[in-house]
């Protein structure tokens, strides 16, 4: 038996009350024939996957710099953990896996090279000229950069994942306001547990990573007595004589668990108690139903601000971090006071979308390694090859 569209609506059927249904998306802005086999919501996924925006993620700065090394985290594999733990989060609530995986899929397509580095010097290039928030760039990539239809530019992503980009609101990232996109009203839980999924994944990720780099020590680690805790317990897992990796690898591991485990039983409550029967409901209520408890919330500000002075702000991520905004900024300004250094199909733009803001969307799709080329074949010749 073959699966087809009707019948994965109608397992939608059976989700929470609450939780998105592909058959009830309010659509796109270019109607399309359905497909015989997925959901929207699952259209919407494979074709994020194929664009080239997200390809280039693999070679975009997390927090440590793609060419430092082959097994930390880059922008590509860490967008492929908050969708692993998104779906996860989203099916233990009962909510649509599908919608869940593509917001999750799609978060990250409107960063820069350099990670948030890069993004602080586009803004400031920027400042003047429209300003520039990498969820409204990645709003602005599946609507209108993205050149893979000849009937229409961008992805023509459901109204669902696209109001999930330009909503993607955590710690480090802050939702911009779009009038299309109910900016008075509450993101769908989907979107809310993308948020979360995002947070869980760079908060235990980026401390797997320092601590696999060298920029932190486990004894370190006793400056937060309950991430010491999950150490010691992670040992005791592992036994007395295990090596050292697989110690960290269970207390990695214990750690996503503990933020699992905690936004579920704190998220049940609060679905239970808010009453919220519809997805609009889910929208008008005065607050986000997606949440982490009080206390386990406290952890995670203690976690944040160890990992802000301790990995992020380490001499050797500042480095980074500095010669990467040099780069952005340099290029910007020569390719906006000599357009002719673009590619033709962007000096083709420049009539309609002008020059800053064309100068902007060709350096911020840029991987790092495309960025340290052409910032060497530009201002170092002689060393360029």
């Amino acid at each position: 038996m073959i699966t087809r569209r009707g019948d994965l609506e109608q397992e939608e059927k059976g989700l929470a009350p609450y939780a998105c249904r592909a058959a009830s998306s309010k659509g796109r802005d270019n109607p399309i024939a359905p497909d015989q086999l997925r959901t929207d919501f699952q259209r919407d996924r494979d074709r994020i996957i194929h664009c080239s925006a997200f390809r280039k993620l693999e070679f975009k700065t997390q927090v440590f710099v793609t060419t430092a090394g082959d097994y930390h985290r880059t922008r590509l594999t860490h967008t492929m953990e908050v969708a692993q733990i998104g779906r996860a989060l989203a099916r233990a609530l009962g909510l649509n896996t599908d919608l869940t995986e593509a917001i999750a899929l799609a978060h990250d397509l409107g960063h820069t090279p350099f990670g948030h580095a890069g993004e602080q010097a586009m803004a400031a290039c920027m400042a003047d000229h429209g300003g520039f928030e990498h969820n409204a760039q990645g709003l602005r990539i599946v609507e209108y950069i993205e050149e893979r239809y000849p009937e229409y530019p961008g992805l023509n992503l459901t109204f669902e994942v696209r109001e999930g980009i330009i909503k993607h609101d955590t710690a480090y990232d802050q939702p911009a306001s779009d009038p299309r996109f109910l900016p008075d009203l509450r993101p769908p839980l989907e979107a809310q547990v993308c948020d979360l999924a995002d947070q869980i994944a760079y908060n235990a990720a980026d401390l797997d990573d320092a601590l696999k780099m060298g920029y932190l020590q486990e004894d370190d680690l006793s400056e937060i007595p309950w991430l010491r805790e999950l150490f010691e317990t992670a040992r005791r897992q592992a036994g007395v004589t295990a090596r050292d990796k697989y110690v960290r690898y269970r207390a990695i591991g214990n750690l996503y668990d503990a933020h699992v485990d905690d936004l579920l039983a704190t998220t049940a409550i609060a679905l239970e108690k808010s009453g919220v029967s519809t997805v609009n409901e889910v929208r008008e209520y005065p607050e986000r139903l997606v949440r982490f408890s009080d206390e386990f919330s406290e952890r995670l500000a203690t976690l944040q601000q160890f990992l802000m002075d301790r990995v992020y702000m380490h001499p050797k991520t500042v480095t980074n971090s500095e010669r990467g905004k040099k780069f952005v900024r340099d290029l910007f300004a020569a390719y906006v006071m000599n357009p002719r250094l673009l590619p033709f199909k962007y000096q083709a733009k420049i009539h309609s979308d002008g020059a800053e803001r064309v100068v902007c969307d060709y350096i911020s799709g840029m991987t790092d390694r495309y960025l340290h080329e052409q910032y060497r074949s530009l201002f170092h010749p002689e060393i360029y090859k």
